[in-house]
């Protein structure tokens, strides 16, 4: 074995010098690009949680507004019910008033009737009144279900106004692609 001296100590500690300094740098390097991996990575990771954010945000907002348009629009439909309703129960009085006035003026006319046939001095007079009378209520009874029917279709189309207009709403609205 041979002895070393000093010097040659020395030189072997500075000749591998370069090489303890080269894994010292590989190592930093190593350690610097797993470092820049990991913030890299944690950038895209927070842009993705934000980008994930973002939409569920978006959707939660979607979805509240139609939420609420659906709210908004059973209202409308509540209201035209209601109106509907208030234009029908109108119309059904009416016709009622429409009734009773006509009957009132049959009871009327029966009665004058009646009184006439009461003075009549023959039983001819009687049958030609009688027959007079029918006739005049008979046409009066066909153009009084003319006016009544006339009446229902015109309250029938009024009373649905408001309906049919939800349902246009309804189709225009609802019926558009998304």
């Amino acid at each position: 074995m041979a002895v070393k001296s000093k010097t040659e100590e020395t030189g072997a500690a500075f000749d591998s010098a370069p090489a303890v300094a080269f894994a010292t740098e590989a190592g930093t390097k190593g350690i610097e690009q797993t470092v820049a991996a990991l913030k890299d990575g944690m950038a895209q990771a927070t842009a993705g949680i934000e980008k994930t954010q973002a939409k569920v945000k978006e959707g939660m907002e979607k979805a509240m507004k139609t939420a609420e348009e659906f709210v908004a629009f059973g209202q409308g439909n509540l209201e035209a019910v209601m109106k509907a309703g208030q234009i029908w129960a109108a119309g059904v009085q009416d016709l009622g008033k429409q009734v009773a006035a006509t009957a009132q003026g049959n009871y009327e006319e029966s009665m004058a009737t009646f009184k006439a046939l009461s003075s009549v001095k023959s039983l001819k007079d009687a049958i030609d009144m009688q027959a007079g009378f029918a006739r005049t209520a008979i046409e009066k009874t066909l153009a009084e279900s003319g006016k009544l029917t006339d009446a229902s279709i015109k309250l029938t189309e009024q009373t649905l106004a408001p309906l049919t207009a939800r349902v246009s709403m309804a189709v225009e609205k609802f019926a558009k692609p998304v």
